[in-house]
């Protein structure tokens, strides 16, 4: 599925079981988790104590947190990045005739870059990058030397901490006639950057919608794979890519249980080989079940009776999510245990009921409801009786 690497210890990690104490103290829980109108998220979050060692087990693994996770500044998002220089931008040429000048200045290496592409894509002309070095970028018209003098240069200016135009020869004189469906500087990055806005609103967009939009704004028809890689690093930059994740999920699940604590959180992991040898510092997850310790005192009031299923997961690492659900006096449907595992097989249904049972359940007298799949039954004949008559 995905690898665990070595940001978060992995050699001192192996199988993780969080298995803090279970209380059956409901008034012990009501005064950890009170309600008032200060705080009624249903947390410990008015508890210093706690905050400061979540915080702690977070900072001792520094990632970067999803875009989608963090508190929008919109009128820091749209100011320029140098305010002191008015022209400064991300890529936006500011003459009014679209062309560049020399004098320009840009924010980064990067935004001077997407300019000169998003100049060239537009005027369907294209260029030879003569120099690109950290402090420089150089590009020439293809055409340059047979009938089109156009060039340009842009250099850091330390001074300034910008960037800026220094050399620039004037518009293209050519055309590319050979371009005519798609265009070479059109490239997945920059389709990417287009089409972000998009996969923020809709991360399962079609492949060929990401086509239309393309065509609609660049007036280029870019092929499949160009728009489906598009899309891949789209939504890396907006949730995160795989591996960052899958590394990260220890670190988010241990903080869970110091800010929730009696949740339940158990890893199972495999070790990664290379030609017969154990790689060291490197983990492959497995398994993970967890509950949160609110889901299960609400089962404590629910109908004695639980409904166990199973999706599959179509990301880069697939597997499949286990979820079990009850249902309260009132008929709204609880979910109280959840596991991601490598598919719907008989160990991986054990592996979830034995932790459902252990966990969350505790008592006979619990009805079991699934669709009969031929892995629930062999998971629970393997029970030793806990989800079989006359204890279930």
């Amino acid at each position: 599925m995905g690898t665990v690497g070595d940001e978060v210890n992995v050699d001192e990690l192996g199988d993780i079981d969080w298995e803090e104490e279970n209380n059956d103290s409901e008034e012990e829980f009501e005064a950890n988790y009170e309600v008032d109108d200060e705080n009624d998220d249903g947390d410990l979050a008015g508890n210093p104590a706690v905050q400061n060692e979540a915080d702690a087990i977070v900072s001792q693994h520094p990632f970067g947190v999803p875009s989608f996770m963090r508190t929008l500044d919109l009128e820091a998002m749209h100011a320029p990045e140098f305010p002191e220089y008015a022209n400064t931008g991300e890529g936006n040429v500011a003459a009014e005739n679209g062309e560049f000048s020399v004098g320009m200045e840009f924010g980064s290496r990067e935004s001077v870059i997407s300019a000169i592409k998003s100049y060239t894509i537009s005027r369907e002309v294209d260029y030879t990058m003569y120099e690109s070095e950290p402090q420089t970028f150089y590009a020439k018209c293809k055409g340059y030397g047979a009938g089109c003098d156009c060039l340009i240069r842009a250099s850091l200016i330390r001074k300034k901490a910008c960037w800026e135009i220094r050399r620039y020869n004037g518009k293209h004189t050519c055309t590319m006639g050979t371009i005519s469906q798609d265009h070479a500087k059109l490239d997945s990055d920059t389709i990417a950057d287009a089409i972000r806005p998009l996969v923020e609103a809709d991360p399962s967009i079609k492949v060929k919608s990401v086509i239309a939009e393309v065509q609609g704004r660049f007036n280029y028809i870019v092929t499949y794979r160009k728009a489906w890689l598009a899309k891949q690093k789209a939504v890396a930059k907006v949730f995160g890519d795989w591996e960052v994740s899958y590394q990260t999920l220890p670190v988010w699940l241990k903080a869970m249980t110091v800010k929730m604590p009696r949740s339940h959180v158990q890893i199972k992991t495999l070790p990664v080989y290379r030609e017969s040898e154990e790689v060291q510092g490197v983990r492959v997850l497995h398994r993970v079940f967890w509950s949160f310790y609110p889901c299960i005192v609400a089962f404590r009031h629910c109908k004695p009776l639980v409904q166990v299923d199973g999706t599959h997961l179509y990301g880069k690492y697939k597997g499949a999510l286990l979820v079990a659900v009850a249902q309260d006096g009132n008929q709204n449907i609880v979910p109280i245990a959840f596991a991601i595992v490598e598919g719907e097989t008989a160990d991986a249904w054990e592996f979830f009921l034995t932790n459902l049972w252990r966990y969350v359940v505790t008592i006979d007298g619990v009805g079991i409801i699934s669709d009969r799949h031929t892995s629930i039954d062999a998971a629970i004949a393997r029970s030793n009786g806990a989800w079989s008559p006359p204890r279930a």
